[in-house]
């Protein structure tokens, strides 16, 4: 596609980064990735992809590479509570929805992201890895965003100048803060502890989360022998954590009886990396020349493992306003732009308005073992409503199923 003259500069090369500037550049708009990190590299995630996501890789012509790369297919959800009791959900199943996959992918982040760069890159974006975003720069009359300050490979420290900045610099975003938009929730606050392993006994064709009183354990084999381990806990045991993270996840492992005998002579193969505080929302996720994406404008809890597919279609309803913002900055019209964007806003709070409710109620009723033991009893018996609940998180059975009363009054009788 031509190209319009317009530019765009998209922090983060994650998911949502790569995605957006895939879109942006096949609207014709000037793009640059820039990462701090060099790729490829490690991220502590859940590395899940819901069956739904497969439908954004196949637009950006990734699903095939993504699938030959030797990832995990997972046919659905197991969840076992304090009490023993244990939730089954397939995403195959006879609720009459059906998702763009029958299955979910699990695959390591170091060959994801780098998949999706490359989709990137053939699409005309460039990528400047090692590449540390450390402010916004801004018209001084109006305050709109221009461009970032970046310190690249050398330690030296330049602007760059753009008509739209992206902030798909996750979690802890450097755009959203500077932006004066990031939030983060006070309850429930979590932080996970990620690694993987070889040889954990009992892995099969269903992503795994056993919850216990105090935190909760996410199992899911993402290929090649490999599973994803992660730990996830109150944000205040971080004393604890703080010097021996590996031995704390452990330990953590260790004394539970169901799950110890599974990592006896498991290996592990990478480091354990700690990341939160969870339970995070911009105001906004937005401002006159700046948009956020991923997990920059909204991140609740990893249980239901969403990231990834919330980035991919966050980049989808971002990338033609964007692009009309862009064109619209070009040729001086700001308000024109603001409108765009402010479109984007709406559309992305709507499209994710049921689904992080459904996240919420799901995190809260983590966090209390009476109530997650009597869900759980119902659910273990009804099939039908633990398939309901998973397809919710796989993004394919809308909300609102799961949202009726008379589903709600069944889950919580028991």
């Amino acid at each position: 596609m031509t190209n319009s003259g317009a530019r765009a500069i998209v922090v983060g090369g994650g998911p949502a980064g790569a995605a957006t500037a895939w879109a942006l550049a096949g609207e014709g708009v000037a793009v640059t990735i820039l990462d701090r990190a060099r790729f490829p590299r490690d991220k502590p995630c859940g590395e899940y992809l819901s069956p739904q996501a497969s439908r954004v890789l196949a637009a950006m012509g990734a699903l095939e590479r993504v699938e030959g790369a030797g990832g995990a297919q997972l046919r659905g959800m197991v969840v076992r509570a304090p009490s023993g009791d244990v939730i089954h959900g397939q995403f195959a199943a006879s609720h009459g929805f059906r998702g763009f996959r029958d299955r979910g992918l699990a695959l390591r982040r170091t060959t994801l992201d780098a998949i999706l760069l490359d989709c990137a890159r053939a699409a005309g974006a460039e990528v400047r890895e090692g590449a540390k975003v450390t402010d916004l720069a801004r018209d001084a009359t109006t305050g709109r965003v221009t461009g970032v300050r970046v310190v690249e490979r050398g330690g030296a420290e330049r602007t760059l100048d753009a008509e739209l900045v992206v902030g798909a610099d996750g979690l802890r975003s450097v755009v959203a803060r500077r932006l004066g938009v990031a939030r983060s929730a006070r309850w429930p606050r979590r932080v996970a502890l990620v690694t993987h392993y070889r040889g954990v006994a009992g892995l099969g064709e269903h992503g795994e989360m056993h919850v216990e009183s105090g935190g909760y354990l996410g199992i899911a084999p993402v290929g090649g022998g490999e599973a994803n381990v992660a730990v996830v806990v109150p944000v205040a045991r971080g004393r604890e954590i703080a010097g021996d993270a590996a031995g704390f996840l452990e330990r953590w492992i260790a004394a539970r009886a169901h799950l110890a005998p599974r990592f006896v002579g498991a290996e592990r193969t990478t480091a354990v990396v700690a990341t939160g505080p969870f339970a995070s929302q911009a105001r906004r996720a937005w401002a006159p020349g700046a948009a956020l994406v991923g997990d920059a404008a909204d991140f609740f809890d990893p249980f239901t493992g969403e990231g990834i597919y919330a980035a991919l279609r966050g980049a989808e309803l971002l990338a033609p306003r964007a692009a009309t913002a862009a064109r619209a900055a070009a040729r001086g019209d700001g308000r024109a732009a603001d409108r765009a964007l402010a479109e984007y806003d709406r559309v992305l709070r709507d499209e994710f308005r049921g689904k992080r409710i459904v996240e919420r109620i799901v995190g809260t009723t983590v966090a209390f073992p009476a109530l997650i033991n009597r869900a759980a009893r119902a659910l273990a018996r009804r099939r039908d409503m633990a398939d309901l609940l998973v397809g919710v998180t796989g993004d394919f059975v809308p909300a609102r199923e799961v949202l009726r009363v008379g589903y709600v009054l069944r889950l919580l009788g028991g």
